[in-house]
């Protein structure tokens, strides 16, 4: 059970399932190093050092360079670019035990290494207050895609409106609207705020995975195994490519949801 694969994607895993290995691929992915230097960051020997980067080289994911330095090759760079991916499922493994990425494209699986840098939230308390302040601090725009009417936030998102933050949304056609949503929604004149082209929305017939997000800050939770949406946990970002996840996500949902329909909304008795 211990021996090296000889072929195909086994062997692959094999080279990276030592840390030393991993984290000098890791080195190698932000700049070129010669061995010594390697060796001395990561805290490893010589001979350590020497006998991994020879596995690492002869499997074809690091090449010397003219002056003798460490590089990753492009096939080592592309595989690198793999591993935050695994990186943040295995730190989550906890989590993805009761949860699900739902209905979740492929290509959206792919990328899920953008989220490594994220925060868990947990609590719905503390997610509504991060939604908040999301809002409250947003300057240019919101989008969100959700399964639930936040009711005690549409003042908060139309006070921005009203400011010149553009507001677009995607709503799940079963989500449950709490009462008091249609008098609040008159209070606040969101019909005036569509018709300047303010806010606009979109209807999905079922939403799983839910986010918000604006320039600078956005989250997104995942549904459990039930497909249900989970507000008691949120994952929460700032980071250039996790935002760029959020966008390409929302974009993608925008093209497939079709008009709003306020009929298809369910309200609470």
């Amino acid at each position: 059970m211990s021996e090296q694969p000889a072929e195909g994607v086994g062997s692959l895993f094999f080279e990276l399932a030592g840390d030393l290995r991993l984290s000098m691929l890791a080195r190698l992915g932000e700049k070129d190093y010669r061995l010594s230097q390697l060796a001395s960051e990561l805290d490893a020997t010589m001979q350590e050092a020497h006998r991994n980067m020879t596995r690492l080289i002869e499997s074809g994911l690091v090449a010397k360079g003219r002056e003798g330095e460490l590089v990753l090759t492009s096939y080592g760079r592309t595989v690198v670019s793999l591993i935050p991916s695994y990186d943040f499922l295995y730190k989550n493994r906890e989590f993805f035990a009761d949860h699900s990425l739902g209905d979740l494209p492929v290509k959206f699986v792919q990328r899920l290494g953008a989220f490594r840098g994220c925060e868990t939230v947990h609590g719905v308390m503390a997610i509504l207050q991060r939604w908040k302040a999301l809002y409250s601090e947003s300057g240019e725009f919101i989008k969100e895609i959700m399964a639930q009417v936040p009711l005690d936030l549409i003042e908060t998102i139309s006070g921005r409106v009203e400011k010149g933050v553009k507001f677009s949304y995607i709503f799940s056609a079963n989500a449950v609207v709490p009462k008091g949503r249609t008098q609040l929604l008159q209070k606040v004149g969101w019909r005036n705020l569509i018709s300047k082209g303010m806010v606009e929305r979109r209807m999905l017939a079922d939403v799983k995975v839910m986010a918000i997000f604006n320039e600078k800050q956005g989250c997104v939770m995942f549904p459990n195994l039930k497909g249900e949406p989970d507000l008691n946990v949120m994952f929460y970002g700032e980071i250039p490519e996790f935002l760029e996840w959020c966008s390409d996500f929302f974009d993608y949902q925008w093209k497939i949801a079709g008009p709003f329909d306020e009929g298809r909304l369910k309200h609470e008795v």
